[in-house]
Order: C-alpha cells, then structure tokens, then sequence
C-alpha cells in the first residue's frame, strides 16, 4: 500500500486544490496542503488561453507535470483526460506520467476529444472499451494510483453512471470519480453505494453542475478526496482582469500596490536567497 492509499483510507477526506503550473504547486505544497490536482482545465486555460474541449496533448501534460515534481515532493493528481486514445495510448500515457511523477492518474470515459465535465452534449465510449483502459492502466503502472472516471450521469442516466463505476472498479480502478452528481441524493447515494469499498472523489467546480460543499461536509457522508481543480484560475483570471483594468486606467501600479507582491516579496516567496546561498557553496569548493 502506498503513502497515499494509506492516508485515503483515513477518516478525514483528503483536500486537494488544483494547479497548474511549478508555481502554483509551490504554493500549494507551501501553504500546507497533503496533494496537489494537475488539472487539464487549467492547463487548457493558461498554456493555450482555450477552454477544456480537449486541446491538450499528453504530452504537454507531462511536460508541466516534470515541471512540477521538480519543484515540489508534493503528490500530485493527475488529469490524463481519456488517456489520450485507445488501450495502446493509455499505456503509453501511465509510462509517461510515471515517469514525470504523477502519483495519481485519472482516466475517463468520455469520446476523444473530451470536454470539461460540467460542459453539455459529451459523448461516451463504451463500458467494455473504458474497463480495458483501465485494465491497461492497471498493468502498466509500476506504483501510480489510478482513477476511474466516468461522465455518464449526464449522458445516460445516474443509474447508468453507477453501473459503469461498478465495472470501473471491477476492472482494477483504485479511486472511483463519478462525475457531476447533480444533487444531494445522487451523493449520498454514490457514497453509500462505493464509499466502503474504494474511495470517492468529489469535484467543486463554482458554477457546475454538483451542488457545492465543503471538505468536512463531503467527508461525513463517504468521499475520501475533494477537488477544487479550477479555482485558483478563475480567482486568478478575476485578480489579473483587475489589474490589468487598473494599469490601463492609471498608467501606474501605485493604485494596485496593495493587491500585488512588491519585487522582494515574491523573491522572498520563491527563496531567492536561500537558492543563491546554495549555489554559492558549490563555487566556494
């Protein structure tokens, strides 16, 4: 059992925010968080500036995912869309992610290319193709958790969703991922369900289609790991549109100064100086 199965299986769900890039994962390893989620969305929406419609190759993915790990020994989640492809795409996408550091990898069942899970009109494989993937998943990876998605609340029907995650799980899936619950009764329903068995994931997209709640309230009734993926963008894009309409109005900073890191604030963040100190030891012999 691995570090993170143990602590999944613990009574206190596990909070991950999502990220994006190098810094934003240091930022959540500094401010105490157990596990990061590499979110597709946000990759889509700060490396192409395009929504989540499936733009982003695996190996883009990989790319910010070394990024991450090289920075961070922070857990890291991630979202391998569908996998890229068929069972053959998926293999190649566990080696690859493994080697990049993914401790979690997250497939699902969706048509390629996808889309954002709170979008409309998605289109599924079928189960037997999607059990395969995972299958695959499972044979290949050498120490990564995999996880079962499925986008078929939307599509087909919540009873269908369920029976495709029992056959997910059947088929070796560590985490279950039902996506897009629409209410509370389809929760407490999935829970009761899968919730002594494997652990739960739920997603709080702002916005969507599952209601929102927090971390403790979604632990108590079964889920062992919550996801806020594309937060920190849109709080993000909400800070930058300001700032952007402040330096054009102004010509100046000086009225956003208050908002913003200074030059040494964000140097102190990053640790500068203890990067530099380090470097200077190797030159000194």
């Amino acid at each position: 059992m691995t570090d993170l199965q143990s602590r999944l299986a613990e009574p206190s769900p596990l909070l991950a925010p999502g990220v994006y890039d190098a810094l934003t994962a240091a930022m959540a390893e500094e401010a105490g968080f157990e596990a990061a989620y590499l979110s597709g969305a946000s990759i889509a929406y700060t490396l192409l500036g395009r929504s989540d419609i499936g733009l982003v190759s695996m190996t883009e993915v990989a790319d910010v995912m070394a990024r991450i790990r090289e920075r961070v020994a922070l857990p890291v989640i991630v979202d391998a869309d569908t996998g890229f492809g068929n069972a053959l795409n998926v293999e190649r996408t566990v080696r690859v992610f493994e080697r990049a550091g993914a401790s979690v990898i997250q497939l699902e069942d969706q048509t390629f290319p996808k889309r954002c899970g709170h979008l409309t009109d998605k289109t599924l494989i079928s189960a037997q193709e999607m059990s395969g993937k995972i299958k695959a998943a499972v044979d290949t990876r050498d120490r990564a958790l995999i996880m079962a998605r499925t986008d078929a609340i939307a599509v087909e029907g919540f009873d269908a969703a369920v029976e495709r995650a029992e056959r997910y799980l059947e088929a070796g899936a560590d985490i279950l991922f039902i996506e897009a619950p629409e209410n509370r009764a389809q929760m407490d329903a999935i829970c009761a369900r899968f919730a002594p068995r494997a652990p739960l994931l739920a997603n709080m997209v702002e916005g969507g289609k599952t209601p929102l709640a927090s971390t403790a309230e979604l632990g108590a009734i079964g889920y062992r790991l919550v996801i806020f993926p594309g937060g920190l963008v849109r709080a993000l894009s909400w800070a930058a549109r300001d700032y952007f309409a402040s330096l054009k109005a102004h010509g100046s900073n000086e009225p956003f100064r208050n908002r913003m890191f200074d030059f040494n604030g964000l140097n102190a963040m990053l640790g500068t100086d203890a990067t530099l100190a380090r470097g200077k030891r190797y030159e000194e012999g």
